[in-house]
């Protein structure tokens, strides 16, 4: 029993010493389900790849990611302007030495929400829900050990409004493409 915990500790080390850490940026082109247009914004935070396997790892990340949409009603627009710390997990595998494919799912939480328009801005944060479930597919290609171009889709789950008495199921879908810098090997 000794021996397999031992053995069990080696792999467990092993792999923690296998991890790499990261930094991301990038732009989104968010819109919502029966929405009108798409709201253009940034995604940036951290994130920690673990592998597990020889083609196989799993990359939790913490992003802040804007999402939202354009909204247009009777003689109105206006941008639904809906701001999340995002933790999606991924799954990752490596198609070749540089390029991977990605899926997993993404977690959510509001920051804040605005409606913007006419030089004006009104808090709808008390309608939107708090959180947000999505899931993402995607892919990227490292230049370098280092530095990597990234792009990804996340269609949402849940629905965006909290009082959904008009029937509309409104969900956050976000395009996202970016940068990534790989700390370390």
């Amino acid at each position: 029993m000794r021996k397999l915990f031992l053995a069990g500790a080696l792999a467990l080390f092993g792999a923690m010493s296998a991890q790499t850490f990261g930094l991301k940026a990038g732009m989104n082109v968010a819109s919502v389900t029966k929405g009108d247009g798409s709201r253009i914004s940034l995604n940036a935070g951290a994130f920690m790849n673990m592998p597990v396997a020889t083609n196989f790892s799993i990359q939790p990340e913490v992003l802040y990611s804007g999402k939202g949409a354009k909204i247009k009603e009777e003689d109105m627009k206006a941008t639904a302007a809906l701001d999340y710390i995002s933790v999606p997990v991924m799954f990752q595998y490596n198609a070749l030495p540089n390029l991977y494919l990605e899926a997993g799912p993404e977690f959510s939480f509001l920051l804040s929400a605005k409606a913007k328009g006419d030089g004006e801005s009104l808090d709808i944060k008390d309608s939107v829900n708090s959180f947000d479930f999505g899931i993402g597919l995607g892919a990227g290609y490292f230049f370098t050990p280092q530095i990597g171009l990234t792009a990804r889709y996340v269609a949402g789950m849940t629905e965006v409004d909290k009082d959904n008495s008009g029937g509309d199921k409104r969900k956050n879908n976000v395009f996202q493409v970016g940068l990534a810098y790989k700390f370390g090997k």
